[in-house]
């Protein structure tokens, strides 16, 4: 009778051990079902999104770089600028033509050596307004801003129409050198060779020079509504053309310009002309 109630103790007290070894092996298994449970791929997806939601943008080229500016363009304007030929009445768009031309004759070696005058005329002008302009670029003058004549078959205040030929009567376009001087029949002139082909290599076989003319003034166009007009040349006023032509002569570079006749010329190459700028002595030149 008295082993029953011995028997019902060793009962509990296993099943308090049982019970006690159960925590204890709970203890161990749950950070590593806890492990697997972060290792699973139900998590993946927000440890991938925390992540690349966290990672830094990264800014392409596009955003960061902008578009370059042409060191030609922005060298040409700043010339402009400083010579004052937008106050003259000389367009910018006349002015980087003329301007590419003077860059590329230089590198081609046909101008002087030391030469740095570069005249403009601009014939989308009527001859009643002063269209010719005289530059020294090295020193940022402007030497003269004045009357010039067109062909008498160029058109009568407007000069429309241009050509190559001789005995034409017209004036031509593009791109020329000056020559020495020499005394004429008009007096002092100027010689000039045509380099665009096709629009002026005649110039010099027609006798297309620079010279002073009485029907370049104010007067002639008061009393006429226009200038007189020449069989080609570039004609000058007589107060002034003396001065010109010895501002001018022996290798300046003269351009005549007229948009939308059909001119071209190899001269207005403008990646040539950014070439040529560093050596110009233009960009560093004081004046």
């Amino acid at each position: 009778m008295n082993s029953h109630p011995h028997h019902h103790t060793s009962v509990v007290q296993r099943r308090r051990g049982l019970h006690r070894r159960a925590k204890q092996l709970a203890r161990r298994v749950l950070p590593f079902v806890a492990a697997l449970f972060l290792a699973s791929p139900v998590a993946g997806p927000l440890l991938k999104s925390a992540a690349h939601s966290a990672a830094p943008r990264v800014a392409t080229a596009q955003q960061v770089v902008p578009a370059p500016i042409s060191s030609f363009d922005g060298a040409a304007r700043q010339l402009y600028q400083r010579l004052g030929a937008e106050q003259e009445g000389l367009r910018y768009e006349v002015f980087q033509k003329a301007l590419t031309g003077y860059l590329n004759l230089q590198q081609a070696g046909k101008l002087g050596g030391s030469q740095s005058r570069l005249a403009v005329v601009d014939f989308d002008l009527p001859s009643i307004e002063k269209r010719l302009w005289v530059f020294d670029l090295a020193t940022h003058q402007l030497l003269f801003h004045t009357l010039v004549a067109h062909g008498h078959n160029s058109g009568e205040n407007e000069a429309t129409h241009f050509s190559n030929t001789d005995e034409s009567n017209m004036s031509s376009l593009g791109f020329y050198v000056t020559g020495t001087e020499y005394e004429g029949k008009h007096g002092q002139s100027l010689r000039l060779t045509g380099l665009d082909e096709g629009f002026n290599t005649n110039a010099a076989a027609r006798s297309v020079v620079m010279h002073g003319a009485d029907y370049v003034s104010e007067e002639f166009i008061r009393q006429n509504g226009r200038l007189g007009r020449s069989l080609g040349c570039p004609a000058l006023p007589l107060a002034q053309y003396a001065q010109i032509i010895s501002a001018l002569h022996d290798g300046s570079c003269l351009f005549i310009n007229r948009t939308g006749a059909g001119y071209t010329s190899k001269f207005l190459n403008v990646d040539t002309a950014q070439q040529a700028l560093p050596s110009s002595g233009l960009e560093n030149s004081q004046g």
